[in-house]
């Protein structure tokens, strides 16, 4: 923050959510909003979690004074889906936004989370989707 971010990502602690663990969750998640001050995007890494899980995440993000839940990193094993990013959005309403990121490769995919309900998109191919240059998934190379 002193050399100028205006937001904060975090990623959740997946270890803790997953050995039940809710209280130590809620207080990384309040220390980190606490320390910041600044707006903190909660990650939750949607692709390790059930949909119980993804919707208690986003309770206690909310609960801990996070400005978003965001999908993913981007570096695990699937990213952003049309259906998370709907219960996200159903588990927050309006008091959160939402980011959709990784995974996300064509206009046609960004549209979808934005439908879906995600305020915000994270995307290496950000320039390729908004300019429509972005190739159909037929046509990646990874």
């Amino acid at each position: 923050m002193a050399e100028g971010a205006q937001e904060v990502d975090m990623v959740m602690d997946i270890g803790a959510l997953l050995s039940g663990d809710l209280a130590g969750v809620y207080e990384d998640m309040r220390g980190v909003v606490a320390a910041a001050g600044v707006p903190v995007k909660v990650i939750l890494e949607t692709c390790l979690l059930s949909d119980e899980q993804k919707a208690i995440a986003c309770l206690l993000a909310a609960r801990a004074g996070a400005a978003y839940v965001k999908t993913s990193t981007g570096f695990s094993t699937g990213g952003a889906t049309p259906d998370d990013i709907a219960l996200m959005r159903a588990c927050v309403g309006d008091s959160l936004g939402v980011k959709a990121s990784g995974g996300i490769h064509t206009r046609d995919e960004a549209e979808a989370m934005v439908a879906a309900g995600a305020d915000r998109i994270g995307a290496s191919a950000s320039i390729a989707i908004a300019e429509g240059t972005a190739d159909p998934p037929s046509k990646r190379h990874y």
